[in-house]
């Protein structure tokens, strides 16, 4: 594989968009920041990202509900999924699974984290 690997990142708040991509900068990885659910669906095509870094909390359609439409549609369900979270409970981490995430990272974001996490969604696909 030639190309950089894709990271979409889909996050309503533009700082912890920003934030996210900074502590990515220097992996070698193609970014594309979207700001809601409803914008990651529509780009998900024509972006083609080999790793999605979901926000939960998000206004109008949520983390979860992104993931789950991701997830059940055969063209993007191979797509590794991280959602990105503030929330901890066990009920949760359930209903991310069940929505079909491969993975978690809690806020606030450690980079060393996000970075491993990253490369290994990667791995996987």
């Amino acid at each position: 594989m030639n190309e950089k690997p894709v990271v979409l990142i889909v996050d309503d708040d533009p700082a912890a968009r920003q934030a996210t991509e900074m502590l990515l900068l220097q992996q070698g990885y193609a970014h594309h920041l979207v700001s809601d659910g409803a914008e990651a669906l529509a780009c998900v095509s024509a972006v083609n990202p080999d790793v999605i870094l979901l926000d939960v909390m998000m206004p109008g359609m949520d983390g979860f509900a992104v993931c789950e439409a991701l997830k059940t549609a055969v063209s993007t369900q191979h797509i590794p999924i991280v959602l990105v979270t503030g929330l901890d409970s066990k009920e949760d981490l359930a209903r991310g699974l069940d929505a079909g995430a491969d993975d978690f990272i809690h806020k606030p974001v450690n980079g060393l984290e996000l970075r491993a996490r990253v490369r290994s969604m990667l791995r996987i696909k």
